[in-house]
C-alpha cells in the first residue's frame, strides 16, 4: 500500500459514528411504525438487503441510502454524519474529508462545496475488488468516469465494461447495478443529480 493510500485509509471518517448505520435505520423505521415490507416497496430494494442492512450485514450505496432515507421521511444527515464540506467554489485535494457508511474500504468524498439549489453533485467513489453494489434508481441522471480500475455498470439490464478513462451518462430511473473487476481498488468519478446531504 502506498503511503498516500495509507494516509489516506488512516483518515477515512466513519461518518456513520457512533451508532452503526443499521440500528438508526432499524430505529427511524419503527419510530414512524414502517415495515421492512413497506420501505422495500418504495425504495425498489429487496426486504432480506434492507434487513441485512439493519443488522449490519450489508452496507447500502450512498444512492440507496438517500432513498431509504426519502422511503423514512428524513434525510442522509439523520444517519450519516455529513463531512465538512469546503467553502467558496473550489475543492482542492488533501482539505476534502473521505468518509464511509461502515465499510472503509469503500470510501467517498463529496467534491462540491454544495449551494442552494445546486443541480449537479459530484463524488469521488473508491471501491474494493470485488465489490458488487444493489439494484437501484432514483430520480434524476447519472454521470460516471472511471479514473482507476475498470466495473462492470449495468443499466435498464444493459451491460458495459468501463475500463480507465471511460464514461457513461444514463437516467437514474432505470434499474442500476455495478461491479468492481479486476485486483485492484477503483477510483470512480460520480456527478449525480439526486442531492446527497441536505
Amino acid at each position: 500500500m502506498s503511503q498516500e493510500a495509507g494516509a489516506r485509509k488512516k483518515g477515512v471518517a466513519d461518518s456513520v459514528a457512533e451508532e452503526p448505520l443499521g440500528k438508526k435505520i432499524r430505529k427511524r423505521r419503527r419510530a414512524i411504525d414502517m415495515t421492512l415490507q413497506q420501505v422495500s416497496e418504495r425504495v425498489g430494494l429487496s426486504i432480506g438487503f434492507l434487513s441485512q442492512i439493519e443488522r449490519g450485514a450489508s452496507t447500502p450505496s450512498l444512492a440507496s441510502l438517500c432513498n431509504i432515507a426519502e422511503a423514512l421521511g428524513t434525510s442522509v444527515d439523520a444517519f450519516v454524519k455529513a463531512p465538512p464540506r469546503a467553502t467558496g467554489a473550489v475543492s482542492r485535494q488533501g482539505e476534502r474529508e473521505a468518509f464511509s457508511l461502515g465499510d472503509a474500504r469503500r470510501t467517498y468524498e463529496l467534491l462540491g462545496a454544495g449551494f442552494a439549489d445546486a443541480r449537479l453533485h459530484p463524488t469521488l467513489v473508491r471501491r474494493p475488488p470485488g465489490h458488487v453494489s444493489e439494484i437501484m434508481h432514483n430520480e434524476g441522471e447519472d454521470f460516471v468516469y472511471i479514473i482507476e480500475g475498470c466495473i462492470l455498470l449495468e443499466v435498464g439490464g444493459e451491460r458495459h465494461i468501463l475500463n480507465k478513462g471511460d464514461s457513461m451518462h444514463f437516467q437514474s430511473h432505470l434499474p442500476h447495478r455495478s461491479a468492481t473487476l479486476g485486483n485492484e481498488t477503483t477510483l470512480e468519478l460520480w456527478v449525480r443529480t439526486q442531492p446527497l446531504f441536505s
